[in-house]
């Protein structure tokens, strides 16, 4: 491990902590919006777009990161950005908060099958167990035995926003050092916003919605508050500290830390709007996290760097390589 990744290891999983507590509000604050009428794509588009607004700044400063590395500001517009919070949002307006980010947290898997599949990179025996667990919970939280009671269309919402959110890890990882993790997020927003604009058509979204008071379970709050929270702490700030976790750690060890969002969400979305699994559910969200989790941190690195200077190192020098 080499000492600048040794500086940076504390720092980051310090920002992989705030990403996930950061992250795991977004549904909770969304479902208000949902709920009051706005369509999942029109939530998403005030989401980004308050976030590409906040973030301007920091686009105009770094302007060349779009000139330098097109390729990469569109993806991460397309994927990350826009695909994750779409797909999750729909997915949250036809099943529980909690079950759509643990189907979301698929992503590890589809991660260690893009690994193995496409990069062709040999995978451990622990990388396997962790695929079974992961679907077996899966089968569990989703109680296929009794027909699959939830909506199926939201399952299948939260399984792209899962192929979203391991497109967020690989292209994470795919960033150079001579980018700035911020100006991505940044240009990624706009990217967003233009993006889903078309789609959400702002200019019929129900704006008065945001200066109505809408229930958060016991707490009353302004629409506009909501979106403001969405837009600075649940995207802005939530994405930065998430590539920095990564940029600082490596995709697996910052993935692994990510699944407090799981824990986050659930805890929230039962205490201010009542959601709680059942059991068996329960049982299924525990054996999907254990599963993903190993998964994640079986995940090889990116190849061709260099070799850990020591043994005990955990994997550190493959860090999300971004702006």
């Amino acid at each position: 491990m080499s000492a600048h990744a040794a500086r940076h290891r504390p720092s980051g999983l310090a920002f992989a902590f705030a990403a996930a507590l950061a992250f795991g509000g977004a549904g909770v604050f969304a479902r208000p919006l949902l709920e009051a009428g706005m369509d999942p794509l029109q939530v998403t588009w005030l989401r980004v777009a308050g976030a590409a607004l906040v973030l301007l700044p920091v686009a105009v400063r770094h302007w060349r990161t779009a000139r330098n590395r097109p390729l990469l500001v569109l993806a991460y517009g397309v994927f990350p950005m826009a695909g994750v919070q779409a797909l999750y949002f729909a997915a949250v307006a036809r099943i529980p908060v909690g079950i759509a980010l643990l189907v979301e947290f698929l992503g590890p898997v589809l991660v260690l099958l893009w690994v193995r599949v496409v990069r062709r990179h040999r995978v451990s025996p622990a990388a396997v167990v962790g695929v079974v667990l992961a679907v077996t919970g899966l089968g569990l939280l989703l109680e296929i035995w009794a027909g699959m009671s939830l909506d199926a269309v939201g399952v299948g919402l939260a399984l792209g926003a899962a192929a979203a959110q391991a497109a967020f890890f690989l292209l994470g990882d795919a960033m150079g050092e001579d980018t700035d993790p911020l100006a991505v997020i940044a240009f990624g927003a706009l990217v967003a916003a233009v993006l889903l604009g078309a789609l959400a058509r702002p200019w019929t979204l129900p704006w008065e919605l945001l200066a109505d008071p809408l229930p958060l379970g016991a707490l009353t709050l302004p629409g506009w508050a909501l979106v403001l929270w969405l837009c600075v702490v649940c995207t802005a700030i939530a994405y930065f500290a998430g590539v920095s976790a990564i940029r600082r750690l490596s995709p697996q060890v910052a993935g692994g830390v990510a699944y407090l969002e799981v824990v986050t969400a659930i805890v929230l979305a039962w205490a201010l709007l009542g959601e709680a699994l059942t059991l068996v559910q329960g049982i299924g969200a525990v054996v999907i996290v254990t599963g993903a989790f190993i998964a994640q941190t079986a995940v090889p690195g990116v190849p061709g760097s260099a070799p850990q200077e020591t043994p005990a190192a955990p994997d550190p020098e493959h860090a999300l390589d971004q702006d």
